[in-house]
């Protein structure tokens, strides 16, 4: 389990089956580490880069295969403080970025919406490229996060470029809540 606060960034780089990442932090074999949202187990660490063997499942909702620069999480301790929200590095899928609007000391942000449509809400929360961040504004076929300059810095929101794909996961509060009522509970 993750709280979508960044860590850091790192380099990236797919090739056949395998993710090689530059670590800001130690990790060790079996380790979970958040890459751009997704949950994934290192499998070798050499101090500096990390190896993750990454399967098909998470290549077709994910965009680990294209990413250059991916924000890097550990997986959160038994009695640390949560500061995002629970994120579980379930990705859901990609959805592309839009456009941006800066303002004094703030950025909007305007992504294409998700499939699960339901699970975007105003003030609801959602992982963007693993980043907890709140929805400030839903439309017909976008929706918007305010981003502060310090997560513009410190992820990798802050290159990100008209067209690109970018990981979600809904809300895991919202996730059940639907099934709840799918299930008439």
């Amino acid at each position: 389990m993750f709280s979508g606060i960044v860590e850091g960034t790192g380099r990236a780089r797919y090739s056949a089956g395998r993710l090689y990442v530059e670590l800001p932090f130690e990790v060790k074999p079996g380790d979970s580490v958040a890459v751009n949202g997704a949950c994934l187990t290192v499998v070798e660490f050499d101090g500096r880069k990390a190896l993750f063997d990454v399967g098909e499942e998470t290549l077709r909702r994910t965009n680990l295969r294209e990413a250059k620069v991916v924000n890097l999480e550990r997986a959160l301790k038994l009695g640390e403080r949560l500061n995002g929200h629970i994120v579980t590095g379930h990705v859901d899928g990609t959805v592309r970025f839009l456009t941006a609007r800066s303002s004094r000391n703030t950025t909007l942000m305007a992504f294409e919406m998700p499939a699960e449509r339901w699970g975007v809400a105003e003030k609801g929360s959602i992982a963007l490229n693993g980043v907890s961040l709140t929805v400030a504004r839903v439309e017909a076929n976008r929706f918007w996060v305010q981003v502060i300059p310090y997560t513009l810095k410190n992820t990798n929101l802050g290159l990100l470029r008209p067209g690109e794909r970018v990981n979600y996961e809904i809300d895991v509060l919202a996730r059940y809540v639907k099934r709840i009522m799918e299930a008439g509970v």
